[in-house]
């Protein structure tokens, strides 16, 4: 059975700086039509930065819309026609301050499948070096290492809830133990 639905024509609801909102109509598979609601979003990188002592370089970061602080791997927006790779060396060295000789690029996951277009590229990156962060503006965060065995107890212990995270720990536990 084919279960797509075909875009019959898409209303832009609002247009920001970062986010688009549209109202599309679809037809569905079986004839019938109904509307969809969603974000559109450019996509985002999310970087395992493993040091040469084990840990891995993590952030401490205020969040607006739940209006908390998450413990959260270095991520980053992908810029408009820019290579994933890139946005995650970019984004690692901004946020961090960390350069990394090798670069794997782990899965693709797609967060919010039901309303929102994101996806999310995971990478591992090794042969760490530091030579200072360069935050964007407006951007604040703490940069701090932490064991993959103790994230992974944050994550059981809900010190650690952001999902990217979790998936991304979840993953490069898995790559490490049987993958490697």
């Amino acid at each position: 059975m084919d279960l797509t639905e075909k875009q019959i024509d898409s209303e832009l609801i609002y247009d920001g700086d970062f986010l688009e909102v549209r109202k599309d109509s679809v037809m569905l598979p079986d004839g019938s039509t109904s509307s969809r609601e969603y974000l559109t979003h450019p996509g985002a990188v999310a970087i395992l930065a493993l040091l040469d002592n084990g840990n891995l370089v993590m952030e401490r970061q205020y969040r607006y819309p739940p209006r908390q602080e998450f413990i959260e791997l270095p991520a980053g927006k992908i810029d408009s026609d820019e290579d994933i790779l890139i946005t995650a060396q970019r984004e690692l060295l901004e946020e961090t301050g960390y350069l990394a000789s090798e670069w794997i690029h782990l899965t693709t996951a797609w967060p919010c499948i039901g309303y929102a277009d994101e996806r999310m590229e995971y990478f591992l990156a090794r042969g760490m070096t530091h030579h200072g962060s360069k935050l964007d503006e407006g951007e604040f965060l703490e940069v701090f290492e932490l064991s993959l065995d103790e994230a992974l107890e944050w994550i059981r212990l809900g010190k650690i809830s952001d999902s990217k995270t979790i998936v991304g720990l979840f993953w490069l536990e898995k790559y490490l133990k049987d993958w490697q």
